[in-house]
């Protein structure tokens, strides 16, 4: 992503990398770009870093991203493996603010576990962990995996969970991810 300088064209709420503080970025500032993934921007503004949300994306001047309504399988409901395979696929649209990949790829999703809670409906629990237990955007990563979730037809309830055993290391990245980040 391009560190190109936006000025904020309004107040924006941000949440302040990595302790998760929310913060309310001025009018007027200078934000430069640094990650743009998953529906979120990390930005620096005055030598400190902030997680914007999509839906302030015109703060920096940019489109706010349209919400797809969530869909179910053309041929009628989803099988659960199809499910399953969506739920890992819409997980992986996650980031860390301060690491270009994927939560998946990073090795913090320990367990995903759908359970039906209907006919149709199901209740998706995940176990989580970050790449340090003092990371205090925790909470901000769960919800965003949480929102991620419950966008999805069928599920209805997703609850998640951080864990710290075992302990997060670099070992529980994928290969790709070693890569991506010049660990290989």
């Amino acid at each position: 992503m391009s560190s190109e300088p936006k000025i904020l064209t309004r107040d924006v709420e941000a949440s302040v990398v990595p302790i998760g503080t929310k913060v309310t970025l001025q009018k007027g500032e200078t934000a430069h770009i640094t990650q743009s993934l998953g529906g979120t921007y990390t930005v620096v503004v005055n030598g400190n870093m902030f997680r914007i949300e999509s839906k302030d994306a015109d703060a920096l001047g940019l489109e706010v991203p349209i919400a797809s309504a969530p869909t179910a399988a053309p041929d009628g409901p989803m099988t659960l493996d199809q499910l399953e395979k969506k739920v890992w696929e819409s997980l992986k649209t996650c980031y860390d603010p301060e690491i270009p990949v994927n939560i998946v790829d990073l090795g913090l999703i320990y367990d995903c576990h759908l359970t039906p809670i209907g006919a149709e409906n199901y209740k998706a629990d995940v176990k989580m962990t970050l790449t340090a237990p003092g990371c205090g955007m925790g909470p901000v990563l769960a919800q965003d995996v949480q929102n991620k979730l419950v966008s999805i037809e069928p599920i209805d309830e997703a609850n998640v969970e951080l864990v710290w055993d075992p302990p997060w290391n670099q070992g529980m990245m994928t290969e790709a991810a070693k890569l991506q980040l010049g660990l290989l």
